[in-house]
């Protein structure tokens, strides 16, 4: 199977002996047999996975790992999952709501904001947005706070 990883990195695949492969809300645990780097994707055969059309019932599916086995952070980089559930304050620490999710955007991350009203907000997940991450005290700073008006 071909995988295309959402971080561009391909290193820490060949290091896999387990992934979770989630569809829809379906989850599997699958052994993986082998894997090879190919020009910014990765190539895995799963046990028990030996024919196309087997291998076609898994297209689509996302792979799952542990964080120990992600892809290392660079500078300025965050797992997706630790973003969810951070309270977002503006600059003066007042509270604006928190991030229930970060979704791909055709001109990058989208951060959801819920703010305290209820109201869904989309704002870029970019540093002209947002500033601060402090991730143990589970907050983020919002620079540009008109973007998540409610009108």
């Amino acid at each position: 199977m071909k995988v295309k990883p959402f971080s561009g990195e391909t290193g820490h695949f060949s290091r896999l002996e387990k992934v979770t492969l989630k569809r829809s809300e379906k989850e599997e645990t699958w052994e993986v047999a082998e894997t090879a780097s190919r020009e910014g994707s990765v190539l895995i055969r799963f046990a028990g996975i030996d024919n196309p059309e087997k291998a076609a019932l898994l297209k689509g599916a996302e792979i799952i790992v542990l964080r120990e086995n992600a892809a290392p952070l660079k500078e300025g980089e965050y797992y997706v999952e630790d973003l969810k559930g951070l309270e977002v304050i503006d600059r003066e620490g007042k509270a604006l709501g928190h991030i229930v999710a970060v979704t791909e955007g055709g001109g990058g991350n989208l951060a959801e904001v819920k703010l305290l009203s209820g109201i869904r907000r989309l704002a870029p997940f970019r540093k002209e947005f947002f500033g601060d991450v402090n991730l143990e005290e589970g907050k983020i700073v919002l620079l540009e706070s008109f973007v998540l008006d409610e009108q």
